[in-house]
């Protein structure tokens, strides 16, 4: 029998709290709720989630604090920040500081819930997931085969370095959606190219634009998102491979 996902929700207020767990849960999620970050530590400590939800408006320790600390303690589950904050800095400042992504209230429940899967999905990429490995994914006139970590243009391989594979995955588990350079960084830091990603994200972006942009001057997919990061813009398709 499949597992369901597993999200811990911290919120302060305990009607939107209660509303969340409802809601999730009945949307095909396992919910566990805490009232502040000291009861969050001690339910991580215990066992696994799979993603957080995360309130930005708490005292006395706000979500941007609590986001900070777990990134800086090493906690690598995805987070999603909610906040009544809608101004653009705010939202780089929540994602710069360690947030997977981020929803302005008022928002819809069922936004909430297509963010949460997107993100589940990215993770389980991310950690290689057969069921998600066997995938794979165009945009444009290319292919990209996550099982294979193999990119194609018009059916026929198509050379890419490592670096440029790793960061192109990270682009397109989240088309359409500005990904944090930090963000990038942190997805991307695997394997034997550690030292280039750190060297500069934006020398990988450009190697990526020469790949799959006519005019890397004037690019058609890879998108800068300024004070952010980086975003595929695609109509992107997933099949299986």
């Amino acid at each position: 029998m499949e597992t369901l996902p597993k999200i811990i929700v911290l919120d302060d207020e305990a009607e939107l709290r209660n509303m969340l767990q409802r809601f999730l849960s009945s949307q095909g999620f396992e919910v566990r709720v805490v009232e502040n970050g000291k009861r969050l530590d001690r339910y991580l400590q215990r066992e696994p989630y799979d993603l957080l939800v995360l309130d930005w408006m708490m005292e006395p320790e706000d979500g941007l604090s609590v986001c900070k600390r777990l990134r800086a303690e090493g906690q690598t589950l995805p987070i999603l920040m909610l906040t009544a904050k809608g101004d653009p800095v705010d939202k780089v400042v929540g994602l710069e500081t360690g947030a997977d992504d981020y929803l302005a209230k008022p928002f819809l429940p069922q936004e909430l819930v297509a963010r949460v899967r997107a993100l589940l999905r990215r993770q389980k990429i991310a950690a290689g997931d057969p069921t998600h490995t066997q995938q794979v994914i165009r945009f444009g006139d290319f292919r990209l085969d996550l099982g294979k970590q193999k990119l194609y243009r018009n059916d026929e391989p198509f050379e890419i370095h490592s670096a440029q594979m790793q960061l192109l995955n990270a682009l397109v588990s989240s088309p359409n959606r500005a990904v944090s350079r930090d963000n990038l960084i942190a997805r991307t830091r695997r394997g034997r190219d550690h030292d280039a990603l750190d060297r500069s994200i934006d020398v990988q972006v450009l190697r990526l634009r020469q790949i799959v942009e006519e005019d890397p001057g004037k690019p058609r997919f890879i998108k800068t998102v300024l004070g952010v990061g980086y975003m595929l813009l695609a109509e992107v398709e997933a099949g299986r491979s």
